[in-house]
């Protein structure tokens, strides 16, 4: 099927089945991207590795929310993170019941192999957009996510 055809296969789908496909292709796009990389990382430890380089160390339940998993998943994607070398589980400094997951040197040295791979799916994914469309579409999205989102 040429891309002109497959396109015209989704004109009737609606936004979610289109959200959903999106989505599935870039989780495919960027699993491909990080192999070809030789970082051989699951879509959802890239996710958990790129939260904790731009948010800095957090809970196991603050991390778990901003990945959208719940906590026995988690738990397994952090023992296996941690058994590579990529995180480490360290002490709350107020709560001594608690820990806060950070990168080790060998996770931010990761993320920052992985943040190329990021850029070139995105970059793939807007590549049939103009700059005032890919602002367009953020906005749109930013839009839909929002109304979401509010309880109201």
């Amino acid at each position: 099927m040429s891309p002109a055809n497959s396109s015209l296969s989704h004109r009737n789908d609606s936004i979610g089945v289109l959200i959903g496909l999106v989505r599935s292709e870039l989780v495919r796009a960027m699993e491909a991207e990080l192999q070809a990389s030789g970082v051989d990382l699951r879509f959802t430890q890239f996710l958990i590795l790129k939260r904790l380089a731009l948010m800095g160390p957090m809970s196991a339940s603050e991390l778990a929310r901003s990945v959208e998993l719940d906590g026995g998943a988690m738990t397994r994607q952090l023992d296996q993170l941690e058994g590579r070398g990529l995180l480490r589980r360290q002490p709350h400094e107020q709560d001594r019941r608690a820990l806060r997951i950070e990168l080790t040197p060998l996770g931010r040295t990761t993320w920052e192999q992985m943040t190329p791979c990021n850029d070139r799916v995105l970059k793939a994914a807007q590549k049939a957009l103009d700059a005032t469309e890919r602002e367009q579409l953020r906005d749109y999205l930013e839009r839909v996510l929002t109304a979401l989102r509010d309880k109201n």
